[in-house]
């Protein structure tokens, strides 16, 4: 049985993500003096298991579907809450945000290395809160000012970096752990997986028609009936993908809640 008195830390974890949840569970277990009070797979749980046990310290995916890490902290009283780490595939603008106000973070794909330094960041923190819920406060407000729609995605290239707008994509199709980008004829490999890209883009109307795609519904010319339920979906510019009958019903909503 773990010694109560070597317990330096006690953590909640917090993603929808079950690959997420094991590996950040594994990485903490590695460290003696972390005690995982709770694994959570959204915002509701975590916001219940921090209110029941107390952590020193969450660990908070960002784009939860529902209640988001930014949502548990914000339904969070000062006196509830603990350090936070933010885990995200957030763009480098949100990245920026993050850093500016002093919240640590870490961006999916991330090493035992970089979890490493979090969680001694956070052990440090814990050693010196003063500060640390004014800097939490200014987060927040920062956020709230930016809104939650994502503006472009990063795009890494050997040598350099672009910046893809979110508006010029037309669709993206699922590349194993990757996803491509199709903006205008050109096309972008980046390391993100689709249900990511899903939720994170949700806000500027892109919706998945296919367990492989996501479209641009801005991008959609006509949707051409096929067999057993399914569509062809046209874009303007004359390519043509495939909404299957799982994903049916949820465009529909989109397109008619759009007008």
């Amino acid at each position: 049985m773990t010694d109560q008195r070597d317990i330096r830390l006690r953590v909640v974890v917090a993603d929808d993500e079950p690959i997420a949840q094991r590996g950040l569970e594994r990485l903490l277990r590695a460290h003696p003096t972390v005690e995982v009070a709770a694994v959570c797979a959204n915002g509701t749980e975590a916001l219940e298991a921090i209110r029941r046990h107390a952590p020193d310290l969450a660990l908070l995916d960002v784009a939860m579907p529902g209640m988001s890490g930014l949502d548990v902290v914000r339904a969070l009283t000062p006196e509830e809450r603990p350090a936070i780490v933010f885990v995200t595939a957030f763009d480098q603008f949100a990245i920026e945000a993050f850093e500016v106000h002093a919240v640590d973070y870490l961006l999916k794909p991330f090493d035992a290395e970089r979890f490493g330094v979090a969680l001694g960041r956070a052990e440090e923190r814990l050693r010196g809160v003063h500060g640390r819920e004014a800097r939490i406060e200014e987060l927040l407000a920062a956020w709230d000012l930016r809104g939650r729609a994502l503006a472009h995605l990063t795009v890494r290239e050997r040598d350099r970096i672009l910046l893809v707008a979110v508006a010029d994509i037309d669709w993206i199709e699922a590349d194993d752990n990757y996803a491509r980008l199709h903006v205008g004829g050109k096309r972008h490999l980046i390391r993100e997986t689709l249900r990511s890209l899903e939720r994170k883009l949700a806000s500027a109307r892109f919706v998945r028609i296919h367990r492989s795609t996501i479209v641009n519904l801005a991008r959609v010319a006509e949707l051409r009936p096929m067999f057993h339920g399914e569509y062809e979906v046209r874009l303007h510019d004359g390519t043509r993908l495939t909404l299957s009958r799982g994903y049916r019903d949820a465009v529909f909503a989109e397109l008619e809640t759009s007008g």
